[in-house]
């Protein structure tokens, strides 16, 4: 037999793909399954970026410049100049997706064995991209009942050694929806500093923030100016996840020259992402609040009908579009195969994203699933019905 990489083999499965083949299943057998599972929004793309891709203004859909189209680069540093931050044009490589920002990042940051220190859950990708760049995650647990805030410092402190190269957070966070106040991102800054450490924001949820809180960024640091490396993207501020478009922003000018090698080896981002983009943040009118109200209204309902099953834990969000469920269950990822291959409710299922896979070891928890509030309100509130009726039939 031919022999395959041990990378290939250790690289993990994707949680909120990985059953994928279990709704296909319960959908060829008529069960209507919502997708509760996968943070691809309902609300539709803005009218300008989808006019933009009708009205395409090009004879070749060409290559562009490695770090992206000087319009759309311009765009992003005047949205980011709007919000208050001075980022240039120079700062921004634009990227296809945030996951390749993550990965250029890891790529230049880190050599093979390297450490990242990151809180747990995070974002179920983040353990793919390590992988994929022989990089090392020191997990640092955060609690459901402390609402997933930031760990004791001290527990940062412990863990850094001399193959530590950076922090990594998720602010506001997938899967947990936490937002970061500003204490504790000077606890951080004070922390990088200290140990001479990169601080990498993956700041894709920075528009849906909610209750009056402010989103603030790693980029008010000016003393951050080495140090900050922001993760972007389209895909959830204008709902443009097929568009696969995101940046990579730094103001530290070796890591972004270097950086750039890499966005040369794959050529450039996509040319009609950039245009439609760029057409979008030119013509934003309402669009980020119209969709905020939308996510406040479902996470309200989603939040406040959790709480009401018995044995159910569901903090409250403060960004992002994602919860953080315990459940009253042995094993989370058991249920949500269960949901699919042997439940229905009147011919109709739900799909969860297991926990395990947002932790650094698939035993850390295993009472804990993900759900993203994607969907409108009279489809949340029947997912909701459905699984306390599931939790009852699968506990007894």
């Amino acid at each position: 037999m031919l022999e395959l990489s041990v990378k290939g083999a250790q690289m993990p499965s994707s949680p909120i793909r990985k059953l994928v083949p279990y709704a296909d299943k319960a959908r060829s057998k008529g069960t209507k399954v919502y997708h509760l599972n996968i943070g691809q929004p309902d609300i539709a793309s803005p009218v300008s970026a989808l006019e933009a891709y009708h009205q395409l203004p090009f004879d070749v859909i060409a290559y562009t410049h490695s770090e992206g189209t000087p319009e759309y680069r311009k765009a992003l540093s005047d949205y980011y100049k709007g919000r208050g931050y001075g980022v240039e044009t120079n700062n921004i490589i634009v990227t296809n997706g945030g996951s390749e920002a993550l990965l250029f990042t890891f790529g230049v940051i880190a050599n093979p064995g390297d450490e990242i220190i990151i809180p747990e859950p995070f974002y179920a990708n983040y353990n793919s991209f390590a992988c994929q760049s022989d990089v090392k995650i020191v997990p640092i647990q955060s609690t459901i009942e402390n609402n997933f805030g930031l760990p004791p410092i001290e527990s940062f402190e412990e863990k850094i050694t001399d193959k530590t190269k950076a922090i990594l957070i998720c602010h506001p966070g997938n899967p947990t929806g936490y937002l970061y106040s500003q204490a504790e991102l000077q606890k951080l800054k004070d922390l990088v500093l200290k140990h001479d450490l990169y601080l990498i924001s993956d700041e894709v949820y920075a528009e849906y923030v909610y209750g009056g809180e402010e989103h603030v960024s790693v980029l008010s640091f000016p003393e951050l100016k080495e140090n900050v490396i922001v993760i972007d993207s389209e895909s959830k501020r204008f709902s443009m996840c097929g568009a696969r478009l995101g940046a990579m922003i730094s103001r530290n000018e070796e890591l972004m020259k270097r950086a750039m090698k890499f966005a040369q080896a794959r050529l450039s981002p996509v040319l009609t992402s950039q245009y439609a983009a760029a057409k979008a943040h030119e013509n934003v009118g309402t669009y980020f609040e119209d969709s905020r109200a939308e996510y406040i209204s479902r996470r309200d309902l989603l939040v406040t009908e959790l709480n009401k099953i018995p044995g159910v834990i569901c903090p409250n969000p403060k960004g992002a579009f994602y919860c953080m469920v315990e459940l009253p269950v042995d094993d989370a990822e058991k249920f949500a195969i269960w949901l699919l291959n042997d439940f229905e409710l009147d011919g109709e299922t739900v799909m969860v994203a297991p926990g395990n896979g947002f932790y650094s070891h698939p035993d850390t928890v295993k009472n804990q699933v993900r759900i993203a509030y994607v969907l409108n309100k009279e489809d949340l509130q029947r997912s909701v019905e459905i699984l306390r009726v599931a939790l009852d039939r699968y506990n007894a």
